[in-house]
């Protein structure tokens, strides 16, 4: 064999090698789920952004006791099975801590349903910040972020269930030092646990805000969903954070025809420039809210499925790019791995 002959041998070898390496990287990527760690690529079609259940009573407030969980699980469980007709695998719960966030209840409609859930760790600072517990103002970002760490090692609470990412909620109006605070704790806690960074945003403005203390901790944007996109006006804006890698969610999904135009237009503008691969789509919908009658009002997790995609579909987005959206999108967003910014 002549020398160039050798040297074309190795160079193939080598590809090969680097093919089998980063296709078992793939493999092994996870996700955290209520019931225990899944592949995830098996994550299937995936609701990004909804609640099964709320309390918006004051901290001081929360008790397990103010619910029956057969009772929540009762009203909740015919709204999961009209899911499976969608052929939803997963279900992202992002109701945070001292919100009304119950793993166990989720851990049982899981096991009821068959539908994955993950849960979170996090704190929620939006809502003019009633929902977090008194002590972080004095307390600094590592303090908190050893908080949820620990969550992330060890299980919420005595409950041994593992958060599946951060959810953390800030005033994008009012973008305070305790809302940094958050941010920081958040990024804290991804470089540990490799768990991905859910934001309760709104305006682009806000985005920005906590992307730039992401960068500050060397945490990439790809770790970052910036949910409640559509609160943003300017497509432009939402076009300028998808580029910089972040995940962009249009989490408002309801039966209305004129959002469900403009959430396809957006989807049309995202496809034309490319970043389709960044979008995330969900209802943020539900929910038993605890103190009211039966739980209230609940909206159901279909309007995705019902409205919005045979819209899109009439208007030319594809059954592949819906995909994108629904299955790929959310397996590459909430697997876990450390995601550090390259130089």
């Amino acid at each position: 064999m002549r020398p160039s002959q050798t040297k074309n041998v190795t160079i193939c070898l080598l590809l090969i090698s680097l093919f089998f390496t980063i296709s078992c990287q793939n493999n092994d990527l996870k996700i955290i789920t209520v019931t225990g760690e899944l592949p995830a690529s098996k994550m299937g079609i995936t609701l990004t952004h909804e609640h099964v259940m709320v309390d918006f009573a004051v901290i001081d407030s929360i008790s397990p006791s103010r619910y029956n969980k057969d009772s929540v699980i009762a009203r909740v469980l015919p709204y999961f099975e009209e899911l499976k007709k969608f052929k939803v695998a997963t279900f992202v719960d992002c109701t945070p801590e001292f919100l009304g966030k119950d793993p166990e209840l989720l851990a049982e409609l899981s096991r009821k349903t068959g539908i994955n859930i993950l849960t979170n760790t996090g704190w929620y600072g939006a809502d003019d910040r009633k929902h977090l517990p008194h002590e972080i103002n004095n307390m600094s970002p590592e303090q908190i972020a050893q908080i949820w760490i620990a969550e992330a090692k060890n299980g919420i609470g005595n409950t041994g269930i593992k958060p599946g990412f951060i959810k953390i909620g800030i005033n994008d109006i009012d973008f305070s030092e305790t809302d940094k605070k958050l941010v920081a704790a958040a990024c804290l806690t991804h470089l540990e646990t490799g768990l991905t960074i859910m934001s309760h945003t709104g305006r682009a403005s806000a985005a920005l805000a906590q992307l730039q203390i992401l960068k500050q901790y060397g945490v990439d944007p790809t770790a970052f969903i910036w949910t409640h996109a559509l609160m943003e006006s300017t497509k432009e804006n939402i076009l300028s954070i998808a580029q910089m890698g972040c995940w962009v969610a249009f989490d408002g999904i309801n039966d209305d025809m004129a959002p469900i135009v403009r959430i396809t237009d957006l989807l049309h503008y995202m496809k034309s420039t490319r970043q389709l691969n960044r979008i995330l789509l969900s209802h943020d919908a539900g929910w038993y809210q605890i103190g009211k009658p039966n739980g209230g009002e609940f909206r159901p997790y279909t309007a995705l499925f019902n409205s919005l995609i045979p819209f899109a579909k009439s208007e030319g987005i594809t059954e592949k790019e819906i995909d994108q959206m629904l299955v790929k999108n959310p397996a590459q967003a909430f697997a876990v791995r450390v995601r550090k910014v390259t130089k």
